[in-house]
């Protein structure tokens, strides 16, 4: 394949054109796809059709593919992918259906977060002509660079408490419908601790990792002005400058380096407006 990289205006993100998902790669395009990866954090690929092991063999180019603990939304032929997707049989969801509602960095409440995922867009609601459920990334490198030197020396020894837990309670704060967690789900996600700052593991840039969906607190700081810092360097990783909004289109794969950003599904939808994806995720390490 002639790949090339069409990189977006702003902070993040890039199309690659000329790639069809359907079929292998050799090294050189392999190796094409992780140096945008790791550069532009979100990749772009437009106008595919592929099956699950299709949609498997690519994933696995980034690195080796994770189950998700939340496994009564797995495929059932492949659990390696997860099905996100607001559509009911049998009165219950086959997929999750709350995916993304707060900022968020995928598995951050795990002792290691995943390195990157990767959706496959099967169906997509629309109105009118317009698509809904888009989703937005933001760089958190870029936010975390553009913060006063002050600033980054305050937070680049801080250290936070994550946990998945954290996600069911905003949901129920905020009267959101949805399926709570099993107690052996709980038992495998205990609450786990991170620096408020990570490194990339390729490229050693440095980007917020504290976010909405996972972060319960600061440690060593008093719970006032713990809130305050996260609610600060939340604003400061979405705002408008460092951000890529996406408009789903069916046949559409998106796929992130989770190290470097954070992202937000919009809930702009709602039966009979049926939203299917597919979610690969890529193990990761331990922050540092």
């Amino acid at each position: 394949m002639t790949l090339q990289v069409q990189h977006f205006d702003g902070a993040i993100g890039a199309e690659i054109l000329g790639a069809d998902l359907s079929q292998t790669f050799d090294e050189a395009d392999q190796k094409a796809m992780i140096d945008a990866w790791n550069t532009h954090s979100v990749l772009v690929f437009r106008d595919q059709t592929v099956t699950p092991e299709q949609f498997l063999r690519f994933s696995r180019y980034f690195g080796q593919l994770e189950v998700h603990v939340l496994e009564q939304y797995l495929h059932r032929e492949h659990p390696e992918i997860l099905v996100v997707s607001n559509i009911l049989e049998d009165g219950k969801n086959i997929g999750i259906p709350d995916a993304g509602r707060y900022w968020h960095t995928d598995l951050s409440y795990l002792a290691e977060p995943s390195r990157g995922s990767i959706l496959y867009a099967i169906e997509i609601p629309e109105e009118q002509g317009k698509t809904l459920g888009n989703t937005i990334w933001a760089s958190t490198a870029a936010a975390y660079e553009a913060l006063p030197v002050s600033q980054r020396t305050l937070i680049d020894g801080l250290k936070a408490e994550y946990s998945l837990g954290n996600r069911f309670t905003k949901l129920a704060e905020d009267g959101t419908k949805h399926i709570e967690m099993t107690e052996e789900q709980k038992a495998k996600t205990p609450s786990v601790v991170h620096p408020v700052v990570r490194t990339h593991p390729v490229t050693g840039r440095r980007g917020i990792l504290v976010n909405e969906g996972h972060t319960t607190h600061i440690q060593d700081l008093p719970a006032k002005e713990s809130q305050l810092l996260l609610e600060k360097l939340w604003a400061q990783c979405t705002k408008p400058e460092f951000t890529y909004r996406h408009e789903w289109r069916v046949g559409d794969v998106v796929m992130w380096d989770n190290t470097l950003t954070q992202h937000l599904a919009i809930c702009d939808y709602a039966l009979p407006q049926r939203r299917l994806l597919h979610r690969t995720t890529i193990t990761g390490d331990r922050p540092y």
